[in-house]
């Protein structure tokens, strides 16, 4: 299982946000660069950057920043969400040098376009699935529809998806945990391989993680732990390589 550092980007700066609200933000760095280099020198081997500007907008705003990290990380594989609604929007990603875009609400939206940017971009398309309880959430978490989770992840299956990115947003940013039931039954129900996301304060989540024992489960991406230092992305990633 990979750990996956976050790199969430407003206005240009480096920050957390607590279950998603703008108007919650830690600033962390204003030099996200410098930040991605700290996380690459603890030897992570991917890194998972949101544009939430993005994200409210409908298009990308902080693309100049995700641009100068793949830049100076041509080989670390990277993937971007936050306002890709366009296969052009995936393209110019794609030929920056990023390795996988996530797309979001407009993957509850308008589900078909997920097959159409994965026939565009086979291998490079993740889902993002935020939810709260259990209802996929778009628009920045701004809005709850009446999907469920487990039932929108399946219906991608024949795509091509590389991955799921699942996120509870009542644990995002809230170091408590992530809903690990969930994520191992939702890994359980599909065969794309899942992301888990949000909530994750420490080693024990991280074992928590493991314990479920859910092979579909392939990372953990990890925000305010890292940069609070409850966790340590090194040691983490250790700790899974060496879990049997």
């Amino acid at each position: 299982m990979l750990i996956i550092p976050a790199i969430d980007l407003k206005d240009g700066a480096c920050v957390r946000l607590r279950q998603g609200r703008m108007d919650d933000s830690t600033v962390f760095s204003d030099d996200p660069v410098s930040m991605a280099a700290k996380w690459v020198d603890a030897g992570c081997r991917r890194l998972h950057l949101v544009d939430l500007n993005g994200a409210f907008e409908g298009q990308p705003v902080n693309g100049e920043v995700v641009n100068a990290i793949a830049r100076r990380y041509p080989q670390l594989p990277i993937q971007i969400g936050g306002g890709i609604r366009s296969l052009e929007t995936i393209e110019a990603y794609v030929k920056a040098g990023v390795s996988y875009v996530i797309i979001g609400t407009k993957a509850v939206k308008q589900p078909e376009f997920v097959a159409e940017a994965c026939r565009a971009f086979p291998g490079k398309v993740i889902v993002g699935l935020d939810a709260k309880d259990g209802f996929v959430a778009t628009d920045g978490w701004a809005e709850v529809s009446t999907v469920q989770v487990i039932d929108l992840a399946k219906r991608f299956e024949a795509d091509g998806v590389a991955a799921i990115v699942y996120t509870d947003i009542a644990k995002d940013g809230m170091m408590q945990g992530c809903n690990v039931p969930f994520t191992a039954a939702l890994a359980a129900a599909t065969q794309i391989p899942v992301i888990a996301s949000g909530g994750i304060h420490n080693l024990g989540d991280i074992r928590a993680l493991l314990e479920a024992k859910a092979p579909g489960i392939i990372g953990a991406i990890t925000g305010r732990a890292i940069y609070e230092g409850t966790l340590d992305v090194a040691e983490a990633q250790a700790f899974c390589d060496s879990y049997a």
